[in-house]
């Protein structure tokens, strides 16, 4: 283990991240063929990038880096005192050979046709093209090499992984709201975008789309989720699939509704009701309809009702007092309606 570190820079300087970063590094180990990539921003990033590798690998295993393989990129210059300080070697292709690194440029290859096909499965943007990579890099690092029938994961750590908690990338995730943002009325989740995994903890990594509480399009770590893997919220809808409200609380079919007109009366900015056309509203349409009869023994029942709960207290007029005219709750009408179907089906 770490006898030998292959490394290779790749530039999609074409397309940014979210963080604009435009280039991606690659180091692997030869031996268990494991392998760490780094988004960066720069080019002179990369050997601040193997800086960081080295020190946790060599602190991690116990061992030392003995050779590293590069191209004659301007980016691996900066290696050449280096490597001779610290005892290692520096390998070099061949000019106009990249097949000289050729494990390397195979494993870039790879990534960069995993990220393609997430981005356009899930339709996600172009941005998150880091994302994809590293999670295109967590999976290979747990997919069994055909030569030694275990995984990369298994000979660097020496255990085998689990990969119970594997998600589909890009799928719709209701997160659930942390308790401090949480209200008593309204939704407790809020519709988000399976981005990947966390590196240093067990929680999971989500873009946020659809929320009034958490900020949209920010990314956020949680484990307190529920993944709809079969639904990807970005993918474009053809023709022969059905719309998808990723708003909604609950993926259920609506339910079925009347088809007759429907009259919208508002009350200020507070809430709206909505009046079947043709119903009586007041005490005088609903006594001189054909089925008056019902609707004079729903009100009888509605009456008997409230004077047996003792909603109201009956009283004198006072002349000096203000007469208030009140036409009703939107909920007694509907108790109202209620009773009028229920007798109206007796």
């Amino acid at each position: 283990m770490l006898g030998l570190i292959h490394t290779d820079l790749v530039d999609l300087k074409q397309t940014k991240t979210r963080g604009g970063k435009n280039y991606f590094v690659t180091l692997i180990d030869d031996n268990s063929r494991y392998t760490k990539m780094y988004v960066i921003k720069h080019k002179d990033g990369v050997f601040d990038m193997f800086l960081s590798y080295k020190t946790e690998v060599e602190n991690q295993l116990d061992k030392k880096i003995k050779k590293i393989r590069s191209n004659r990129g301007g980016e691996y210059l900066s290696f050449n005192d280096y490597c001779v300080k610290e005892g290692i070697i520096h390998e070099v292709t061949l000019p106009y050979s990249p097949e000289s690194n050729g494990l390397a440029e195979r494993k870039d290859r790879t990534l960069k046709e995993m990220m393609n096909v997430m981005l356009i499965s899930s339709n996600a943007p172009d941005n998150l093209w880091g994302e994809a990579l590293l999670i295109a890099c967590f999976l290979q690092n747990r997919i069994p090499h055909k030569k030694t029938s275990k995984t990369p994961y298994e000979l660097w750590k020496g255990f085998q992984p689990n990969i119970k908690y594997l998600r589909v990338w890009g799928c719709l995730a209701k997160v659930m709201l942390p308790d401090p943002k949480k209200r008593k009325v309204g939704s407790k989740t809020f519709d988000c975008l399976f981005l990947g995994y966390s590196e240093h903890n067990v929680a999971n990594r989500f873009l946020v789309l659809n929320s009034n509480i958490i900020e949209r399009n920010t990314i956020v770590e949680t484990k307190n989720v529920k993944f709809f893997e079969h639904i990807f919220p970005l993918k474009v809808i053809g023709a022969s699939e059905q719309p998808i409200d990723i708003a909604s609380d609950t993926m259920c079919q609506d339910l079925r509704r009347s088809k007759r007109q429907r009259k919208e009366t508002s009350y200020r900015d507070v809430f709206y009701t909505y009046l079947v056309e043709n119903e009586p509203i007041i005490f005088s349409e609903a006594i001189s309809v054909p089925d008056a009869k019902h609707w004079d023994k729903a009100i009888r029942t509605e009456v008997d009702s409230i004077k047996k709960n003792n909603t109201w207290t009956l009283v004198n007029f006072l002349k000096e007092q203000n007469l208030l005219v009140v036409s009703g709750s939107s909920r007694r009408n509907i108790l109202l309606m209620d009773r009028y179907k229920s007798i109206r089906q007796d």
